[in-house]
């Protein structure tokens, strides 16, 4: 090498500290269970999402982690307890890291803003910049949010590893923003199972995609996307279907529901001993007149799938929320749609301040039985003075 004149010097870069940053989507929640919009929405985490965090937990065993961060909402709290609880640290919560914002959309079911509010949902569904619902935000608008909170991440630990939980739709936007990409061409970029894995790495302000969407930590039986179709190529599967509710009007459709009790009774007992539909009816009627969604119609497309029946006042008192009737039309029945009808119960109790579902369930109808079950009912005792012996079921539902 040349020698050096007097006085001269080697220009060098600064060599920066790098950067890991962990993005983790939440567990399965509600919203992916149920098929209901939750952007801001504070939904709880489904069992199998509690089994998902587990298994995020495991993985995260041998990886170092400087700290932790997640949105303030339940969803990402609670998967976030998957690696700051094991290792001793605080979790730092950021408002910044929520999901997008869904406006007056919050909370209803996709079936019901595809039949609404289709061009939009179209453009959601397609990561169109045109896409925007009154009080919600823009694809531009989380862009800027989740990018700007993620490196203000990176640069308060630099040289660090540093866990962040986040949204889907959070995630995807971030991913596409650090890789360049346009809200249009981000629209290529693959959804995110739950608790899938992305890697960052952040060199001053220069960021680069390590890899993304990793959910190899899942086994299949707990992964939500090995069961869900809607993201792949439409196969014509009724799985996942997008149902939607609309009020049943007792006076003008009370056939209908007489219908559908009478054969859900001689379905589950096998005669008419004991079946009084004049009574079903005559108590449908009266929560009906006190509340228009007490008994819904469910519905799959422009076709009645089946009716879910709510009693709003009894055992309010108790923080209960009574559901008297859960039916799916027999063409509808084993299709993974019946969990939506729940989904529905929620949504109408919860904002009543209601911390539990109750419900009956002959200990004989063994279908009905499992199928409760897998969604967190419990028998919590049997039913006094019933025509027939009956289980008394429960879910919890608050925060």
């Amino acid at each position: 090498a040349e020698a050096l004149r007097p006085n001269e010097t080697f220009e060098s870069e600064a060599i920066l500290p790098m950067t890991q940053i962990y993005l983790v989507r939440h567990a399965e929640a509600e919203g992916n269970l149920y098929r209901r919009i939750h952007g801001h929405y504070d939904s709880l985490i489904t069992d199998l999402g509690y089994r998902q965090i587990a298994a995020l937990a495991h993985r995260f065993e041998s990886i170092h982690v400087d700290a932790v961060y997640s949105s303030d909402l339940f969803r990402t709290r609670t998967t976030a307890g998957a690696i700051y609880k094991p290792k001793g640290l605080p979790l730092v919560t950021r408002k910044a890291l929520r999901e997008v914002s869904m406006g007056v959309w919050e909370d209803r079911p996709w079936g019901e803003v595809h039949r609404t509010d289709a061009q939009q949902l179209a453009w959601f569904n397609a990561t169109d910049a045109r896409w925007g619902v009154e009080g919600g935000e823009t694809f531009q608008r989380l862009r800027e949010r989740i990018s700007a909170a993620i490196r203000q991440i990176a640069r308060n630990h630099p040289g660090q590893t540093v866990a962040v939980v986040s949204h889907g739709t959070a995630i995807r936007n971030a991913l596409a923003v650090f890789q360049g990409m346009s809200i249009e061409e981000s629209a290529a970029l693959d959804h995110s199972d739950n608790t899938a894995v992305s890697l960052l790495e952040f060199e001053g302000e220069a960021a680069r995609v390590v890899f993304h969407d990793d959910n190899s930590h899942l086994p299949e039986e707990i992964s939500t996307f090995a069961r869900q179709k809607w993201w792949k190529q439409d196969t014509g599967a009724l799985a996942d279907a997008n149902l939607w509710f609309r009020p049943l009007d007792m006076e003008r459709e009370s056939d209908l529901y007489r219908q559908c009790r009478g054969e859900a009774w001689l379905n589950i007992h096998g005669s008419w001993d004991y079946y009084d539909g004049d009574a079903f009816a005559r108590d449908a009627l009266f929560q009906w007149r006190d509340d228009p969604r007490a008994v819904s119609c469910v519905m799959l497309g422009d076709e009645v799938a089946g009716l879910v029946q709510m009693d709003i006042r009894r055992d309010a008192d108790k923080g209960v929320g009574y559901i008297p009737f859960v039916y799916m039309m027999p063409a509808y029945r084993k299709q993974g749609l019946g969990v939506q009808l729940i989904g529905e119960a929620v949504s109408v109790y919860r904002p009543l301040g209601r911390k539990y579902l109750r419900l009956r369930c002959a200990p004989d109808n063994l279908v009905a039985q499992r199928f409760y079950r897998r969604y967190g009912f419990r028998k919590v005792a049997e039913a006094a003075g019933t025509r027939v012996p009956l289980d008394i079921m429960e879910k919890y539902i608050g925060h």
